[in-house]
């Protein structure tokens, strides 16, 4: 290839470079801690301490169940030498059937609470998804990322809009004081 041609060929790749890299200085990038803003919002808050409540009854009803069994292998322990072998033997099988059944009572408990947590969470989420929406239409914001999984290892502070979004979405399920309502002063 000629010098010219050369030349050529630069000036015009740097024409072609130099508006897409002005434009991406100009670009506006935030981002957004979602698992705290979600921990953190009133409607999150609220969910958590619903999901922990009906997880605290599941699991005070397997304990429940799980001392019976634990009480009734005591016992079959302490009568097994007065027994037959069959009798000993159908015992401990109807033991075994029941903790069998009381591990899949607590897997279908775990399924059922990943359901329920997808449940409450997702309106949640997209709330969230809206309240972030707005303040980037409002900011200019070409881009936010979420801070856990968009792959940012670093990033400054002042980009984090994690508080503003849980300020904004509290504030939004506020009702607006009436407008001819007294205030004490």
């Amino acid at each position: 290839m000629s010098l010219r041609t050369t030349i050529a060929a630069v000036a015009a790749v740097l024409s072609l470079a130099l508006p897409v890299a002005a434009s991406a200085a100009d670009m506006k990038v935030a981002y957004v801690d979602l698992q705290r803003v979600l921990l953190e919002v009133d409607d999150g808050k609220a969910a958590k301490a619903r999901l922990q409540k009906w997880l605290d009854d599941r699991q005070k009803e397997i304990d429940k169940e799980q001392d019976a069994l634990r009480k009734e292998k005591e016992t079959l322990d302490k009568q097994a030498s007065a027994m037959s072998p069959d009798t000993k033997a159908q015992k401990e099988g109807e033991l075994q059937r029941k903790v069998m059944q009381l591990a899949q009572k607590w897997e279908k408990s775990r399924a059922e609470a990943a359901n329920k947590e997808r449940q409450e969470m997702e309106p949640i989420i997209g709330k969230i998804d809206q309240v972030i929406a707005s303040i980037a239409e409002r900011d200019d914001l070409a881009f936010v990322l979420e801070k856990r999984d968009s792959g940012i290892v670093f990033a400054r502070s002042q980009y984090d809009i994690s508080n503003e979004v849980i300020r904004a979405y509290n504030a939004a399920k506020k009702p607006a004081a009436p407008k001819d309502a007294p205030t004490k002063k």
